[in-house]
């Protein structure tokens, strides 16, 4: 019982406790969900939101190529035609973080504290890893959101977003894309 105790305390004493965890999609690669709920921050539509792996402002110049927007109104409300009806498409890219508390280094710095010392691990009680997501909405020409379940072209749009997303992780020079045929 000892043993298990002091194991215990041990583990306790050496771990790091998450206290804030990024969202992880399970089974898919992106969610459909209201934007609210995913980031406090975000209006109350209907979003199409996924993982972004690639660096800050890589989206925006995938976008910005592919619809030859001209870095005018990029992701803000930009007329995409999908199945020959016209749909406004805007984004807005999240960081969402992990963040952990280092209980080694409380514990440490405390004891220096009870032994009259100054603590050296202040700055680092805590660990931060950053995510971000895109957060994409999308219109049809009565601004009606699209991702609806009850949207007539909700299939349609969900289905355009999926290969949006898979064509844009799998591109690296965005200059191909003026190249491939349009949908």
């Amino acid at each position: 019982m000892e043993k298990a105790l002091i194991f215990l305390v041990f583990l306790i004493l050496t771990s790091c406790i998450p206290y804030k965890i990024a969202p992880k999609f399970k089974n898919k690669d992106y969610k459909v969900m209201k934007a609210k709920k995913f980031e406090r921050k975000l209006g109350r539509e209907t979003a199409f939101i996924f993982k972004d792996p690639k660096d800050a402002d890589e989206f925006y110049n995938y976008i910005n190529t592919k619809y030859q927007l001209n870095h005018n109104n990029v992701g803000l409300n930009s007329p995409i035609l999908i199945h020959g009806k016209t749909c406004f498409f805007s984004y807005q890219e999240v960081e969402r973080t992990d963040k952990s508390l280092v209980l080694p280094l409380v514990v440490t710095d405390l004891k220096r504290s009870s032994n009259g010392n100054d603590p050296l691990f202040e700055k680092h009680y805590t660990t931060r890893k950053g995510h971000w997501y895109i957060v994409i909405t999308v219109y049809d020409e009565n601004l009606k959101n699209c991702l609806l379940d009850k949207h007539p072209n909700q299939a349609e749009v969900l289905n355009y977003l999926k290969e949006l997303q898979q064509e844009y992780l799998k591109t690296h020079n965005y200059e191909e894309l003026l190249f491939t045929k349009k949908s």
